[in-house]
């Protein structure tokens, strides 16, 4: 490829990026568009054509994805995939293009082939040189959450460890991702009747959380309710209490958009009240966050 045309692409790409970024994903798309195009244009047999097209190819695939129109998604993702074949040196490129194919894939509710791709995704990070870790870690926690769905608790666990291995590894406990898949390996062992662990992977969570993101946080409240209805479990009923009354206020404070969120911690904590004794505060508490989320607008159903 000549000079100039490469330039123009890269223009273009740039442009794009730009566009995204602002938000503007209608005018992003034209970009796009006129980048697959020219690249279209002077493709040949020349890799750095290729290079070029399959670029602008998976670019105008992600925004498609954004803009939710998936199967022309997975229409730029496939052709992209075609035109790399055999190229050790894309190994990372082909791999973010199978990624994107699965989400395409399972957004259009398509699960065996989501998981299909992102495995073959993951083969392709790992033979990467370096491997690209993160992006392993992000798939395996995706195929972690599909083989919980699907009931494949071992195979769920496999592929949150793998998670927890990388992110510990790469970014060390103190960090949002490490909270994250903890709390994702909680609620595994939590459904899988390993309370020890469960318990033990929420508090790990909820530590992270306070300490990097505040009490004022929703990942923090979230951490709150999986820590107490994991002492539940455990029978450290007190304890949980606590968890239960600082998800609740966490909540309280966040406004309309955890409205969902509100409403199913006070049922969490209304039901644990009535079965310790104190219907009364529970009362109490359902008509508050009645009262709250009525203020948010929220169709709210009785706690």
């Amino acid at each position: 490829m000549d000079s100039p045309t490469a330039t123009f692409i890269g223009i273009l790409q740039e442009r794009v990026e730009f566009l995204r970024a602002a938000g503007n994903l209608n005018e992003a798309l034209h970009a796009a568009a006129a980048a697959v195009e020219k690249a279209q244009q002077t493709l040949g047999s020349d890799l750095d054509n290729i290079d070029a097209f399959a670029s602008s190819l998976e670019i105008r695939g992600d925004v498609y994805r954004q803009l939710g129109k998936l199967e022309l998604a997975r229409d730029d993702y496939r052709q992209a995939i075609d035109q790399l074949q055999g190229r050790p040196d894309r190994f990372g490129q082909v791999g973010r293009l199978h990624a994107g194919l699965g989400a395409a894939y399972d957004g259009l509710n398509l699960e065996d082939l989501a998981v299909r791709h992102w495995e073959k995704a993951n083969e392709c990070f790992e033979q990467a040189d370096p491997p690209l870790l993160l992006d392993i870690a992000a798939l395996a926690n995706n195929l972690g959450f599909i083989a919980k769905r699907n009931g494949n608790l071992e195979k769920s666990e496999t592929h949150f460890l793998r998670a927890l291995e990388i992110v510990h590894s790469e970014y060390g406990q103190e960090h949002e991702q490490t909270a994250t898949i903890s709390s994702n390996l909680g609620a595994l062992y939590q459904a899988a009747g390993f309370l020890e662990q469960a318990r033990e992977m929420h508090m790990i969570a909820l530590e992270t959380r306070r300490s990097i993101l505040g009490e004022e946080h929703p990942d923090t409240a979230q951490s709150h309710n999986n820590l107490a209805l994991a002492l539940l479990k455990t029978g450290d009923r007190s304890w949980a209490r606590r968890h239960l009354e600082k998800a609740l206020t966490g909540y309280e404070s966040l406004g309309e958009e955890y409205s969902a969120d509100l409403e199913a911690v006070a049922a969490n904590y209304c039901d644990f009240l009535r079965e310790e004794g104190d219907g009364q505060l529970a009362d109490v508490i359902a008509g508050r966050v009645r009262k709250a989320l009525g203020k948010m607008g929220s169709e709210a159903t009785p706690v």
